[in-house]
């Protein structure tokens, strides 16, 4: 049986880090950073197969940081990534897409729809 591929999860709440564990803790090896800031270096260091940005977390906020992963992946310092924003409402559906997210869910976290989106692969728009 080979390794677990990576899941980043980036976020401040437990509960949010125990609901993603629990929807996908079989699938993916899932690893925590509480701040936006660090999920560079995790993403360097890790090399995830996803990752997983909650809206709201401290320093710098997933939008932030998922902009900033486009960046970097486009400037070719780090690997183009799979990054799904867990949004607190409908409304910031918007705010994903102009941070260029490749999917997002809107919390509170469905676990079968979180397992659903995570094991399959994004249609491309």
């Amino acid at each position: 049986m080979g390794a677990q591929s990576v899941l980043l999860l980036a976020t401040e709440a437990d509960h949010i880090h125990r609901e993603v564990d629990a929807a996908v803790g079989g699938t993916y090896r899932v690893l925590r950073v509480r701040a936006g800031a660090d999920v560079r270096a995790a993403v360097i260091e890790h090399d995830p197969a996803v990752v997983v940005l909650d809206l709201q977390i401290g320093n710098m906020g997933g939008m932030a940081t998922c902009l900033d992963l486009r960046l970097e992946g486009r400037a070719g310092r780090i690997p183009t990534q799979r990054v799904v924003l867990l949004l607190d409402r409908e409304a910031d559906v918007f705010l994903a897409k102009q941070a260029e997210a490749d999917q997002w869910q809107v919390k509170p976290i469905d676990p079968l729809a979180l397992r659903r989106l995570l094991t399959t692969e994004p249609v491309a728009s």
